[in-house]
């Protein structure tokens, strides 16, 4: 069993390297540098000025706020399978499951609650969802709230929300 080790050479041998100071300064160089083009040319400064204009380059793949999605028919597309919190890793979303009465499935959410504050946008619950009944296509970026209970979305204020790019119709079963 002989392994090969590789030694690799250490840099910054001296105290100076070691403490690096220099790499410091050339870094606050660099920032000055901007800094002083930016102040000299202050109209070459790209600025939105956000709330008044929106962004305009928001495409249909931007994962926003998420919406519940309805079937033709006005019932909820969600079947409370569950396969949205298990793929959510920051175990954001909250299904709570009843019978459902009208025949259609076997279940439906009683209860359906994601927590933006915890939420890392990733998309894997709409991804997860074999009936299309979540997607993240509100085109909404910017949710504001003065209290926690403003950020949790509840399945009643999911359902109300459109979708900003793509049609309602949901792929599941009708």
């Amino acid at each position: 069993m002989n392994k090969k080790i590789k030694t690799i050479q250490r840099h910054g041998k001296t105290f100076k390297d070691r403490i690096y100071i220099p790499a410091i300064i050339e870094g606050l160089k660099t920032t000055i540098k901007h800094l002083a083009h930016n102040v000299s040319d202050i109209n070459s400064v790209d600025v939105l000025e956000y709330p008044e204009e929106q962004p305009t380059d928001i495409t249909e793949r931007y994962r926003g706020l998420h919406r519940l999605t309805h079937r033709e028919d006005g019932t909820i597309s969600c079947v409370a399978c569950f396969m949205c919190a298990t793929a959510c890793p920051s175990a954001c979303i909250f299904i709570e499951a009843t019978q459902r009465e009208d025949g259609v499935d076997e279940k439906m959410p009683q209860k359906f609650s994601i927590d933006t504050l915890e939420c890392i946008f990733c998309g894997y619950c709409v991804e997860a969802c074999p009936c299309d009944a979540i997607r993240m296509d509100t085109g909404i970026f910017s949710l504001i709230g003065r209290e926690r209970e403003d950020f949790l979305l509840d399945k009643e204020k999911l359902l109300s929300f459109k979708g900003a790019f793509a049609q309602e119709d949901s792929i599941a079963r009708k």
